[in-house]
């Protein structure tokens, strides 16, 4: 590969990273064609775009970023390299998480990084990724509770009418 081709790739990773930050990357070694294919349809359906990286081109991107957790990813990039990039933090593990239910041991977490929490490293990590709420699971949850005790309120009011009601046609 020449070098003006690298440092194509490499612009182009870095403008990824800017356009999505939160990214995930993985080990998809070991994929025959057919599951590769689905592991990719899943990643559309999902909102992820899935991109096989050299480790040597990735490690330029991070060690020139200006953020210090995304350089603590470097360790991880040995072996055949995927970067699932993704807006909505945990839609990747989602989506490794489905792949592993169907009976998949493949993709494996290398690491991940989301938003400006620390990076996430090894497999382990996975269920904790899982666990991040997107910004719109995370608006709807704050929707509920500021509409809970609204909720609670009128129920109350409604109950009282009701028995009032009760009384009134009892009296009569």
């Amino acid at each position: 590969m020449r070098k003006e081709e690298k440092l194509d790739i490499i612009n182009a990773i870095s403008a990824q990273l800017e356009e999505t930050p939160n990214f995930y990357i993985a080990d998809i070694a070991g994929l025959n064609a057919e599951k590769t294919s689905a592991l990719r349809r899943a990643c559309f359906e999902a909102g992820v775009k899935l991109v096989v990286v050299k480790n040597t081109l990735l490690t330029k991107v991070l060690e020139a970023s200006e953020n210090e957790e995304m350089k603590n990813l470097i360790p991880v990039l040995a072996g055949p390299t995927a970067v699932m990039y993704t807006v909505a933090p945990n839609a990747p593990a989602k989506v490794i998480k489905k792949f592993h239910e169907s009976g998949n041991e493949k993709p494996v977490l290398k690491g991940a990084f989301v938003q400006d929490w620390p990076a996430f490293i090894g497999a382990d990590k996975l269920d904790n990724l899982f666990a991040i709420k997107s910004r719109e699971e995370m608006i709807g949850d704050i929707i509920g509770l500021l509409q809970s005790p609204m909720r609670n309120v009128l129920s109350a009011l409604e109950n009282k009418d009701k028995k009032e009601e009760n009384a009134e046609t009892a009296a009569e």
